[in-house]
């Protein structure tokens, strides 16, 4: 399955379960719509998250590949996007403001935190030679 697909067999599931216990991932996935760099469209990523206070977490592993996945460069771009998660008997949809964080102390901090939650994070790390970034999901007000 390409991985255009298995997102969307992905997102599907997301949306029949309202987010809650969605492939092994269970309650520890949301969907984030970015707008892509060439084309200009919306695409929706399915995204293992954490909280960190006030704030929502996601890593750009891509498996453990060598390049980052385009939807870190998409956001790179255009940092305002939609965020969807599991709330309360339903999704809950809002814009938030996307801060990648390449390296460094609160970068490691982080994607501690959220390998808690998906030990293969750990993995994914030892498969490549880049620092696999996080990226800080920040609700914009409004």
């Amino acid at each position: 399955m390409t991985a255009i697909g298995w997102n969307q067999k992905t997102i599907e599931e997301f949306h029949a379960k309202q987010g809650r216990g969605v492939g092994p991932w269970r309650d520890n996935l949301l969907l984030l719509t970015a707008k892509g760099v060439k084309s200009g469209d919306e695409i929706t990523t399915p995204l293992v998250f954490r909280k960190d206070g006030d704030q929502y977490v996601v890593v750009a592993s891509k498996g453990g590949a060598p390049h980052h996945p385009q939807w870190l460069h998409n956001l790179e771009a255009n940092p305002i996007v939609e965020i969807e998660l599991a709330k309360d008997g339903g999704t809950e949809t809002f814009k938030a403001k996307a801060k990648p964080i390449m390296s460094g102390p609160e970068r490691d901090r982080l994607y501690q935190h959220l390998s808690e939650v998906w030990p293969g994070f750990r993995d994914y790390q030892q498969r490549t030679e880049r620092t696999i970034p996080v990226v800080v999901l920040e609700r914009v007000p409004g």
